[in-house]
């Protein structure tokens, strides 16, 4: 009898519950863009409802789910639709300064989900905050703030001090998505796959 090969887990299908949950993901990526941004410094970069969503895909879902959903939004921002903050589209962000912060919700999607499948199912509140605020404040803040080098002509100092202004809007966002993930990991547990 033959040996059939099987695919790695990260490999396998979606399925059409996994799609739902993706497709409702980036529809509440969307949805946190409606109020709009408010525009601090002098960079440029708005401060945005929209990196609430992208924790909490991640932490919820998962990185094979929660990145696929940020990976949608993206595109469809990408093909012309306003879903950003303030009805920007994705070549607008590529194009001004935003676009590190946009490119990298991908990596922290991906960092958030790989880590949180490891404290699964307890979800530890304390590693549940430390792992949302490496992936998103930390990551989104490295690819920011590289593309605040490529897209502008502020010194690399400047470009680091800009984000200052986000953190403390960051952290809320931080504690918000782990007390959200932590309530929806008990209620809803296996929803990351390990």
């Amino acid at each position: 009898m033959p040996e059939v090969e099987k695919s790695p887990k990260w490999a396998t299908a979606f399925t059409a519950r996994d799609m739902a949950q993706i497709a409702v993901f980036a529809a509440l990526i969307a949805a946190l863009g409606l109020p709009g941004a408010i525009t601090v410094g002098f960079s440029g970069v708005p401060i945005t409802l929209q990196t609430l969503g992208v924790i909490l895909t991640g932490a919820i879902l998962g990185a094979r789910k929660g990145t696929a959903a940020v990976a949608v939004f993206i595109a469809l921002t990408m093909v012309g639709l306003p879903l950003l903050s303030g009805g920007r589209t994705g070549l607008t962000a590529l194009a001004s300064p935003t676009a590190g912060y946009l490119i990298g919700w991908i990596p922290a999607t991906l960092v958030i989900g790989l880590l949180t499948a490891r404290i699964l199912p307890k979800y530890p509140i304390v590693f549940g905050l430390l792992i949302n605020a490496f992936g998103g404040i930390v990551i989104i803040y490295l690819f920011g703030t590289a593309g605040l080098l490529v897209r502008t002509d502020l010194s690399p100092w400047a470009a680091v001090s800009t984000n200052f202004a986000f953190i403390p809007g960051d952290l809320s966002k931080v504690v918000i998505a782990t007390v959200v993930a932590k309530g929806v990991h008990r209620a809803y547990p296996g929803l990351i796959r390990a």
